[in-house]
């Protein structure tokens, strides 16, 4: 990772999942020990795409921010900071709006899955998202970009809207063009309740994911309840399709356990679910506790939260400012 910028965001709305630590958090953690500069982001402006009861964004960001730093991020390594506070972020959104096509945003599925049959009411700002996050990765011309599934259709959007700037202004490899970075065997982790329905907070029911927050009766208790099907765990990876909550508990462990989806079936193969249930809730929690108590830790020092956000905005604004600046002297705009 020599000579390389890592960026990526993360939606201040609640507590964080072990989808969201799984599927993201932990990579960032692991990333910030490379040559790489990692620049960590809540990005605030994207939750309100949706609206947000004030005083539950503000307390949301804080909890964030919170579950970042008990899972290993330091300010040491990594600069964290809240979106709002660059004010880059959106000044470079206005121009790649003028430069991304209203066909590209019409393909965006997600907007669609989100928009569903209202989409008539749904507010601009969730239509144009995606433009919000290119200019959050190329504000500070970032590499590499941890993206789950769900978020590669918007890089690249992302690498449209740089390779169109650099050729509409005659500016080649002004922006870079950003690599995605997707790995491990758990990068989409999926519903306890139902494996084909990624785990999400917005899912109705508490049983459907493990919270960072949950203590360890509470992890042990849905894990016990996930649900599973009627056959033994098989002994081949092509033997699990077509049986999503067996794949999606299968791939917790791998990942856990840092193993590949092949050593973990060679495991339990033949077994029941309930070893591997009772194997998963142990790993858990082990895993999770420390988590756990440093985040309820860290929520009593939130002025000690607000200042780690200050400084780290202070030096998102040194990095992209100067980006922004060229960009407007290559746009035409007037110093």
């Amino acid at each position: 990772m020599d000579s390389k910028l890592v960026f990526s965001g993360v939606q201040p709305t609640g507590n964080l999942h072990l989808g969201n630590y799984l599927g993201a958090v932990k990579r960032f953690v692991e990333l910030q020990d490379t040559n790489a500069m990692c620049i960590y982001c809540l990005v605030d402006l994207h939750a309100i795409t949706n609206w947000q009861d004030p005083k539950e964004l503000r307390q949301n960001t804080i909890e964030v921010t919170a579950a970042f730093l008990a899972c290993g991020l330091r300010q040491e390594n990594s600069i964290i900071f809240n979106q709002s506070q660059v004010s880059t972020h959106t000044e470079l959104a206005w121009i790649f709006n003028c430069v991304a096509r209203i066909g590209w945003l019409n393909r965006m599925t997600q907007f669609k899955e989100k928009a569903g049959k209202n989409r008539e009411n749904a507010s601009l700002g969730l239509y144009c998202y995606p433009t919000l996050m290119a200019a959050d990765i190329l504000a500070y011309h970032a590499t590499h970009v941890p993206v789950g599934e769900d978020q590669k259709q918007h890089l690249e959007l992302t690498r449209d809207i740089a390779m169109k700037f650099n050729n509409d202004f005659k500016t080649p490899g002004f922006f870079p063009i950003p690599e995605p970075i997707i790995e491990g065997t758990a990068t989409r982790i999926m519903s306890l309740r139902d494996g084909t329905k990624k785990m999400s907070k917005s899912e109705a029911s508490e049983m459907s994911r493990i919270n960072l927050t949950d203590d360890s009766d509470s992890i042990r208790k849905k894990i016990q309840k996930a649900k599973t099907d009627p056959f033994e765990i098989p002994s081949e990876k092509e033997e699990l399709a077509n049986r999503p909550e067996a794949e999606n508990l299968l791939g917790i462990y791998a990942t856990l356990a840092d193993q590949s989806i092949e050593k973990t079936l060679e495991q339990f193969s033949g077994s029941d679910f309930k070893k591997l249930k009772d194997e998963l809730s142990d790993i858990l929690i082990s895993e999770l506790d420390p988590i756990n108590k440093e985040i309820k830790k860290l929520l009593n020092e939130e002025t000690y939260i607000v200042e780690i956000l200050r400084k780290g905005s202070d030096k998102a604004s040194d990095i992209s400012q100067p980006i922004l600046q060229k960009t407007r002297e290559i746009v035409g705009f007037l110093k």
